[in-house]
């Protein structure tokens, strides 16, 4: 082995879409980590809360869709509504989006945990600035130490409500793996060190046993991701590097996933709808993470008029293997919900709205 070369029993193919999940000495599902054990035990971190071992958490990436009006929220939204509070009803996890686009402020945070307080369960997951991960440029030229501050801010009002589940440094398809990027990455997970993270990468240059091992060593964990396979695309894993497990659905339209046709709606990008068969081998995966980690996260990003909400609430029902609550809007919108749900319509409906519009 040359000198400097961390050590690593990860396969080859971290990543495989085909690979079969096979725990064993060589994989990290099969290290210590299996455990919930991080790799470097003098670092201070910040745990993911979790309500008991193997906790797992399923909810929608976001709330704030005004095509969810009619869909997932009520048409006529009664007095004191608030989309948080209202999904909290039927999700014990969302994903803040808006911390992507600017720093969360912390009166909205404060006033998002009073939101949420009717579930004891209930977590949020929010994404890193956009600035850290997007901005890279800007990030190393010194310019972050008032943005770190101003990040810090919101996210330590959820922390110490016990509300963050995690941060999600989502980087995009464009961040490829080389000696910078690893870099930087390492720079950015010690800078936040002290939250229960998980990192996004979209491009398939990151797999490798030295992606794994990165974020073994600060404690970070893999988010597993569902995107359209395109070009050099990473695919479909089951991967655990910290206490803490995520997954993300995106939906599958290859069609307008990089589209630059700017008479194309960007909501096209998530206007798609898992079906049951395609839901399967995701569920496996999630129940394979989750039973190594002590906090898993499974969020739906497919959002348009709320296909995220429809396959949330398949994906907990089948992992409960029970009924849920639906939303009653959405079941009006989404027949195949009444197989799923707990309660009986509102309004029987006669006749099922038409579906030629659905992807």
């Amino acid at each position: 082995m040359a000198p400097g070369k961390r050590k690593t029993s990860l396969p080859a193919r971290v990543f495989a879409p085909s690979a079969p999940f096979a725990p064993s000495e060589a994989s990290f599902e099969g290290s210590d980590l299996a455990e919930g054990t991080l790799a470097n035990k003098n670092t201070k971190r910040e745990e993911a809360p979790a309500a008991s071992t193997h906790a797992l958490r399923v909810g929608p990436a976001g709330w704030s869709y005004p095509d969810w009006a009619g869909y997932v929220y009520p048409s006529r939204k009664p007095k004191g509504f608030h989309e948080a509070a209202y999904l909290s009803e039927f999700f014990d996890a969302i994903e803040i989006n808006t911390s992507f686009y600017q720093p969360l402020k912390p009166e909205n945070a404060k006033q998002w945990v009073d939101l949420v307080s009717g579930n004891p369960r209930f977590l949020f997951t929010a994404k890193l600035w956009q600035r850290f991960t997007h901005d890279i440029a800007s990030a190393t030229s010194g310019a972050s130490a008032d943005d770190e501050r101003t990040v810090r801010a919101g996210f330590d009002v959820l922390r110490a409500a016990g509300k963050l589940g995690a941060v999600l440094l989502q980087f995009p398809f464009s961040f490829h793996r080389t000696k910078e990027t690893m870099a930087y990455l390492s720079a950015v997970l010690l800078r936040f060190r002290d939250y229960p993270l998980a990192v996004e990468v979209r491009h398939s240059t990151w797999n490798s046993p030295e992606t794994l091992a990165l974020l073994h060593e600060h404690g970070a964990g893999i988010c597993n991701i569902d995107q359209p396979i395109i070009g050099r695309s990473l695919g479909p894993s089951a991967q655990v590097t910290s206490p803490v497990g995520y997954v993300r659905l995106h939906g599958r339209r290859y069609d307008t996933w990089f589209t630059d046709d700017e008479t194309v709606p960007s909501h096209e990008r998530y206007n798609y709808l898992y079906s049951a068969e395609e839901l399967e081998p995701w569920v496996a995966r999630i129940k394979r993470v989750s039973q190594h980690t002590g906090a898993t996260f499974v969020i739906t990003n497919n959002h348009f008029q709320g296909k995220a909400v429809v396959n949330a609430l398949q994906i907990m029902s089948i992992l409960k293997n029970k009924k849920v609550k639906v939303p009653e809007p959405l079941r009006i919108h989404y027949p195949e919900l009444e197989q799923i749900a707990d309660q009986p319509p509102v309004e029987p409906m006669l006749f099922p709205l038409d579906r030629t519009s659905r992807k």
